[in-house]
Formats: structure tokens, sequence, C-alpha cells
């Protein structure tokens, strides 16, 4: 490889990693998480707009919260009390504040502003039931259930023992639960006290006659240093106290989900802002102003962890190619890669890294974009005709040389095409990042599934796919530009 070739990976890596700091170097201001459905988003963002703080939403559920916060990746997020009980302090115990802190305390966490509504857990149906007893007697209904529910301490394993429940539940994104019942695809689902598509949907909300859910007081769960380290932000959120009735959660609730106004508008109007009726537009979706911070964030993600795949897949490559005994286990350990699922992989790499956002998502792209170059470079150097490598050892060329000179100008062609496929495929991969609040637009497709909006989803979808393009476009630029090895 030449100075120019050598010159031009470290360019790439340095601005790479220049967009890197740039792209995450924000102020020191709380910051707030929320989780992947409607009622979190919202709350996430008023949060965040009262405290002058910055959002990170849709962080997934509440393991990679409990984690994110734990960790210092977010200063808080909002709870729910029975939540707290059940999936963080592992107790069946009815806890109040009180008791909740001193639980809390040794885990350098604390929780207080109660919000003024409670959102529990039901089960929802169109069929003729009116309690979960009744549903018992029911094997046949098809129930349709939030995959963080089928998991959690208060959610299906537990009901199902409590009711003596005979239905096997298929996992359902919540966002999407309300059209397949209202399509007759399931029969039952999972649903909040403050959803707004219950009055919508005319949906029975069966009665929990055994007293299995817990109160689910909205509270605010934070790290125990906030109030001295945000002393600001902590105070305007205690004026939040007992200020969100249920009747007002719900029509917040319905603002983003039903007149389709983004969580943003939704946080403004409830704190003063201004109001407005408009909704969604694909177009206004798309270059909403939340536009460049995304592209941004998706571009420092690919193309980042693709500088780092180059420098290491082009030299494993080459090792795969001078040590043949080494070529299988270097092909095969990055091939394997490929064929873990990618949140599997974000999961793996939270509690691995100890933070999310950034670090697990660069780390999951870097390990994706291995195979097509480390592939792409050991095939170009194999393939180089033997003859030509006589002629350079007969012209006194050194091994070293004869690389540099002979194999790596033959073999530049196709390891560009490896680093091109790396780097449209990472573009794609990007997305998912969004789910462990790495960013880009896969942020966009996450509110749109918490929504069932397709205009969102499209806003997240269009512009990757056109950044997919973009990127393969410049690529073919860039390998036409190459010089061609003498025929």
């Amino acid at each position: 490889m030449s100075t120019a070739d050598l010159a031009g990976l470290r360019a790439l890596l340095g601005v790479a990693v220049l967009a890197l700091a740039c792209a995450h170097a924000v102020a020191d201001v709380p910051k707030i998480g929320s989780k992947r459905f409607t009622e979190s988003y919202i709350l996430g963002e008023i949060l965040a707009r009262a405290a002058g703080g910055e959002h990170r939403p849709g962080l997934g559920n509440t393991a990679i919260l409990y984690e994110a916060l734990r960790g210092g990746a977010i200063d808080a997020y909002p709870e729910y009390t029975g939540t707290i009980a059940r999936e963080i302090l592992k107790t069946e115990e009815s806890l109040d504040l009180a008791q909740l802190n001193r639980r809390l305390q040794p885990l350098g966490l604390a929780v207080s502003v109660p919000l003024g509504f409670s959102n529990s857990y039901a089960l929802g149906t169109r069929l003729t039931l009116r309690t979960i007893s009744d549903l018992a007697k029911r094997p046949e209904a098809r129930v349709g259930l939030s995959h963080e529910f089928l998991g959690r301490r208060d959610g299906w394993p537990g009901l199902k023992q409590a009711y003596g429940l005979p239905q096997s539940p298929r996992g359902l994104d919540h966002g999407l639960a309300y059209e397949a019942l209202a399509a007759g695809e399931i029969d039952v689902i999972d649903l909040y006290s403050t959803d707004a598509k219950i009055e919508r949907y005319r949906i029975t909300v069966l009665e929990d006659d055994r007293r299995y859910f817990p109160s689910y007081e909205a509270v605010l769960l934070y790290r125990a240093d906030v109030p001295d380290r945000f002393p600001d932000a902590f105070a305007a959120w205690k004026k939040l106290e007992g200020k969100i009735s249920n009747p007002a959660m719900v029509r917040l609730n319905a603002r983003a989900e039903i007149d389709k106004v983004p969580f943003a508008q939704v946080a403004a109007e409830f704190l003063g802002g201004e109001t407005g009726n408009s909704r969604r537009s694909l177009w206004s979706a798309v270059f909403a102003p939340d536009f460049g911070r995304l592209l941004a964030q998706h571009l420092t993600l690919v193309f980042a962890s693709l500088a780092a795949a180059i420098l290491v897949g082009v030299p494993l490559g080459m090792v795969a190619a001078r040590r043949r005994w080494l070529e299988q286990p270097v092909l095969v350990a990055t091939g394997l890669i490929q064929t873990v699922p990618s949140l599997a992989l974000l999961a793996f790499l939270i509690p691995l890294t100890g933070s999310i956002g950034v670090w697990p998502a660069l780390i999951a792209l870097f390990l994706y974009a291995l195979l097509p170059i480390t592939r792409n470079a050991h095939a170009g150097l194999v393939q180089v005709p033997r003859g030509l490598v006589q002629s350079g050892t007969a012209l006194g060329l050194t091994p070293r040389q004869i690389l540099r000179y002979v194999k790596l100008p033959l073999a530049l062609p196709t390891i560009m095409a490896g680093i091109k496929t790396s780097a449209v495929i990472n573009v794609g991969t990007a997305t998912i990042a969004a789910f462990i609040g790495a960013g880009g637009f896969g942020e966009r497709i996450a509110q749109g599934l918490a929504l069932n909006d397709h205009a969102v989803l499209l806003a997240g979808a269009l512009p990757a796919a056109a950044l997919a393009l973009a990127v393969h476009g410049l690529f073919e630029a860039l390998e036409r530009s190459l010089p061609r090895p003498p025929r």
C-alpha cells in the first residue's frame, strides 16, 4: 500500500475521531433517559425541557435504563413505583417512597417527584370478558404481549401463575398491539391504564380481581448525587410534582398517538409553550429540526467504525493470506460475528463496556464491518498471479517490497470493494444503535414503532436508505479514481 494510501486511511480515522468528539461533546447538563413507549418519550421530553437537559429517547426496557443510570450514562429517567419494587429491587412488597429510597440508597440511586398519576399494567380485549379470571376460562384466546411484559417479574410469568392462565402468548411490540387487536389478529393485549387508544378502539380493560398488579405511581428515578450536581434542574423537576393527573396524561398520550404531534411539541405545550394542531406530514417529519443532528450522529457511527475496521481488517486479511495456516481461523472468527443478532450483540456490549450509547454501538459496527474487509483483503492478495510474485523476486525485491509494490496495488480494487460493502452495510446496521441511545436515523424508526406512525418510520428509513446510496456512490467514484494495474 502506497504512502498516499496510508495517509488517506490515517486522515479518514482522524476525521472520524474528530466527528465523534464534536457530535457527542455536550455541556454538563442532566441527561434524561426514556423507555420505548409513548408516555415515557413524552415524560422524558418534559423533564429535559423543564431542566434544560439532554433527552436520550427510547433506550429500551427497564434493565437497560437501570444499567445506564448505574453507569452514569444518564442521570435520571421517569419510572413507576411498582416497576422499581419488582424489577429493580426484586421484592413483592408494596413500598412507599421512603421505603424505596432506603433500599435504593446502597445502589447510589434515589426516587422522588411523584408526578401525580398512576399508570398500571392491565390486560385489554374486545372479547366479552370482564375479569382476568374470566380469561382463564378461554384457553383458545390469542394473547399478544409486549416483549418486556413477557419477561418481567410483575408481568406474564407471575400473572399466569396467579390466575392459572393456559394461553401461550406471542411477543408483539406495544406500538403495534392495538392495531393487531382491532384487526382481529389477536384477542388480548397488555396495556397501560393511561393509553390514549383504549377508548378509541373500544377496548375492555379486564379487572384485576385478584389484585395481582402493584401500584405504579409515576416518579423520577435518579442518581443520588443529582440534587447536588444539578440543583437548578432538580428544583425545576420538583415544581412538576403532582402536576400531571391521569386524565392529563391520557390527553398528552393522545396528542402524540392520535393527533400525530411530535413528542417535543407535546412537551412544549404542557410546559406552557405554543400549541399547534398541525399533524405530521412525511416531508415535515423527514426534515424536522433534528435532521442535522441525526445525520451527524449516523455519519459518525458509520465512518468511525469503518475506519477502525479498515485498520484492523486489512492487516488481518494480509496475515491470513501470508500465513495459510491462519487463513481459516481468521475468516471463521470474523464470519461468526456476523451470525450474532445486532440487538443481542448490543445488549451484551452494554454491561461489557459499562455504558450505553456510542461506544457499544461503535464496537458492534466495527465487528460487523470486519468480515467483508478481511475477506476481500485476503481474496485480493491470494489472487495475485504467482508469476508476478516470482518476477519481483527475480528482480531482487524483498518480500516487503513485493507486498507494497506488487501485491497491494493489484489487490486494491478487491480491498476497496470490501470496504464499500462494509460501509453500505453499516449505514443500515447503524439504525439499530438508536435502541441503546447512540442516535442516528434509527431514533426516528424507534419512535415510529412506538407510535405505529408510518410517517415517522419513513422519516428514519428514507434518509438512511438515501445515505446508503450516497455512500455507495462515493465509494464507486473512489474506486474509479484508483489507478488500474496494467494488463
